[in-house]
């Protein structure tokens, strides 16, 4: 008798090849509350990815969903395109009241679409309006997003070939400890820039992340962060961050750059800025810089009115007392100690682990050491995900509210996944 094979799923029958995920994660998952997703079958998953950082308060978290109910149920207004809406207001009296007059910072703010990738295009051609030039200078490993003007300064290889055109007017410098510290920082920028003869057009902006996330948890310095922005300064640029993963309470306060001390002139935030995983994403920038004519840059649908509402309950629950950042700091400390002794477990594999807040990354020398540990994790009900130009570096991004019990119980899995893979 012949077995016929099993049928292939409506994923793989209809959907693009280009999913990913769901490859590394070959489950059908059906609900999620807090730090946990349940398949259809029932089995649960400790998440340490949290949407790619699009979840840094948990799925389904009951403070953000009440407000969200309540909001859907009384009509609120769902698409809104730029215009005045109460939810809105609300949102901006409280991003101003809670995260920007506290903090010292002027900036005004735009909607510029629903995903990462807007806000930074809308970045780079504010930057290049307000300049007058269009070279934009970013990073080794940097990740910007995977629209062409993001992809222009994005390091990664494999991304940028996607784009199946010449991604242009964008030129790398070395990121923080590149070179291993054999050369001052920023000599080589510095050089093309007084250099007539160096080529390097004068850039309009410097985009940086102060941490790489998909770059391989790069954590820049603060007094490299410091010094280019001094560099910035000197030289009649502009300073981007790019703060969409990072930001949010990422690395312990709401701004990753904020333990630096620098002030950018233009910040990009999405991800969690929404509270509760909905598409949402701003450019802050200084306002002298708002030079835009009315619907210069636009997008149907930036005005995403119930992730205005979740995104104010966020700020009001998390953000107005200042222990999310004090809370985020201790569990950093906690994942540190756990990745410490797992590096000291396994020196044959040459792992190492840097992270600031509640993002980690531990590298090992055989990028397919790092996805067989991802999907050891998986067999035992852990989500991780790899990264760095050659997924050489497991992933820890946990969401913000994860307990002191739940980090236990995931550091325990990865620690025994990476035993049982060495």
């Amino acid at each position: 008798m012949t077995i016929a094979p099993p049928a292939l799923s409506v994923f793989e029958t209809l959907e693009s090849e280009v999913r990913s995920y769901c490859r590394s994660w070959p489950a059908v998952f059906d609900r999620a509350q807090g730090s946990r997703l349940y398949d259809e079958d029932g089995h649960a998953y400790l998440d340490f990815f949290s949407g790619a950082g699009a979840l840094n308060y948990g799925h389904n978290n009951p403070v953000l969903k009440r407000a969200l109910i309540d909001y859907i149920e009384r009509d609120g207004i769902t698409h809104g395109l730029d215009m005045g809406t109460t939810a809105k207001r609300a949102f901006l009296e409280t991003f101003q009241n809670v995260i920007l007059r506290p903090r010292d910072l002027p900036y005004k703010v735009m909607f510029p679409g629903p995903t990462g990738t807007n806000a930074v295009e809308a970045a780079l051609k504010l930057a290049r309006k307000v300049k007058g030039r269009e070279s934009i200078v970013s990073f080794t490993n940097a990740f910007h997003g995977m629209s062409l003007g993001s992809l222009a300064v994005t390091g990664n290889a494999f991304k940028r070939a996607g784009a199946g055109i010449p991604l242009v007017h964008g030129t790398p410098m070395p990121f923080d400890n590149y070179l291993d510290g054999q050369t001052p920082d920023f000599l080589w920028f510095e050089r093309l820039l007084d250099d007539q003869g160096s080529g390097l057009n004068k850039p309009a902006a410097v985009i940086v992340e102060t941490v790489q996330g998909e770059g391989g948890i790069n954590v820049a310095r603060p007094e490299w962060l410091r010094a280019l922005s001094e560099l910035c300064k000197r030289q009649d640029m502009l300073l981007i961050v790019d703060d969409i993963q990072m930001g949010c309470g990422r690395t312990g306060a709401f701004f990753s750059f904020e333990e630096s001390g620098i002030t950018p002139d233009i910040v990009t935030l999405s991800k969690s800025i929404g509270g509760y995983g909905m598409p949402m994403s701003l450019c802050l920038f200084r306002p002298e810089l708002d030079v835009w004519e009315p619907g210069e840059h636009n997008g149907t649908f930036r005005g995403n009115n119930p992730a205005f509402v979740t995104a104010a309950a966020a700020l009001e629950a998390y953000w107005a007392d200042g222990q999310m950042e004090k809370q985020t700091l201790a569990r950093g400390e906690q994942v540190e100690a756990a990745l410490r002794a797992i590096c000291l477990e396994h020196a044959q594999l040459g792992a190492s682990y840097r992270g600031r807040g509640l993002v980690w990354g531990m590298e090992v020398e055989d990028p397919e050491q790092a996805t067989k540990v991802c999907r050891r994790a998986f067999e035992h009900g852990l989500l991780l995900e790899t990264s760095g130009p050659r997924s050489e570096v497991v992933k820890l991004l946990p969401a913000l509210t994860t307990t002191p019990e739940e980090l236990d119980e995931g550091l325990r899995i990865l620690a025994r996944s990476v035993r049982e893979t060495a």
